[in-house]
Parts: C-alpha cells; sequence; structure tokens
C-alpha cells in the first residue's frame, strides 16, 4: 500500500495501523515523490490525498492511470462533497473516503478490493 499525503502525523499513524494489521505501507508527501514510489515500490493499493503540495489528488490519479496503474486507487480527503466525489471517479479513483477516516473503513475498502 503506498499512502501519498501532506500530512505527514496522519500518514504516519494510519502506515503504522497498516504495517500493524499485516500490510507493506510506503508513504510519499507530495505527488512527485508518490509517483516515483510507485514506480519503485509498485503497490497493489494507493490511497491519495487531494489536496498536496504540488500537484493536487485528481491530476496525480489521471497520471497515475494514464501510466497503467491498475491497482486500488483511493481518495483519502477532506473534501467530500457529492462534487468532489464525482471529480474523483472522472480522475480513475476506485473509491472516495473523507477524513476523518476510520481503520474499520479502510480495511473494508481494502478488503472487497483486493480480495477478490
Amino acid at each position: 500500500i503506498l499512502l501519498i499525503d501532506d500530512n505527514v502525523p496522519a500518514a504516519e499513524g494510519l502506515r503504522k495501523l497498516l504495517t500493524y494489521k499485516g500490510h507493506i505501507v510506503e508513504s510519499a508527501t507530495d505527488s512527485r515523490s508518490g509517483l516515483q514510489a510507485t514506480e519503485s515500490f509498485r503497490p497493489e493499493a494507493i490511497f491519495l490525498d487531494i489536496g498536496l503540495p504540488d500537484t493536487d489528488g485528481y491530476t496525480t490519479a489521471r497520471v497515475l492511470r494514464g501510466e497503467g496503474f491498475k491497482g486500488l486507487l483511493v481518495a483519502l480527503t477532506g473534501y467530500g462533497q457529492e462534487e468532489d466525489r464525482a471529480r474523483a471517479r472522472a480522475a480513475g479513483f476506485d473509491k472516495h473516503l473523507t477524513k476523518p477516516v476510520g481503520i474499520a473503513d479502510i480495511e473494508q475498502v481494502l478488503n472487497a478490493a483486493l480480495d477478490s
């Protein structure tokens, strides 16, 4: 799992929880480093914040899909209006989770996608 989020404490907390649950997790704090990590790490799932400092998550999602990323792509964001969800779908996200989100919600999304 790759976490791309500029909120370092939140990403680190989620990384620790997911690692504790048995996942191999890496993280990045912006779009550029997230795209680089995708190439080297080859994640099955990416949790991607929309409000990144360099390029927004919608653009990053389109780049990921354009470069052939076929895994689970989840928007993990504070933007939760229906318009935000529609933009996420159009950009190539599979799921949209609005912060704050619990580990149970994340595990449900992962289990549904990765166990199928």
